[in-house]
């Protein structure tokens, strides 16, 4: 498939105040960013716990939609085809050193 890049919903493409029954408004500077990706070309999907469970593929859909982004695939594993992956929990590490970045 090539290379994608993958961003969390829940606290970084969508405010996330707790809770699975609604996904939250969402966050501008990461809509300007995935949607200038998109216009480049780039393979986005949202990469989410969330995605174990059908129904909330579905609400994660409907989202997308009402707020003017395409259906953007949805999962919840990562391959050796993801080159960056944005989320507000992550914490970097140095590669092959465990040291902090």
């Amino acid at each position: 498939m090539g290379e994608w890049i993958g961003v969390d919903l829940d606290g970084t493409l969508a405010e996330y105040h707790g809770g699975l029954h609604a996904i939250g408004k969402p966050i501008e500077l990461m809509m300007v960013r995935v949607r200038d990706w998109l216009s480049k070309g780039k393979d986005v999907r949202i990469f989410t716990a969330r995605a174990s469970e059908p129904k909330q593929v579905e609400l994660i859909k409907k989202w997308c939609v009402s707020n003017g982004l395409p259906e953007l695939p949805i999962t919840n594993v990562k391959d050796y085809d993801m080159v960056e992956l944005w989320d507000n929990i992550a914490v970097h590490v140095k590669t092959n050193t465990g040291e902090l970045d």
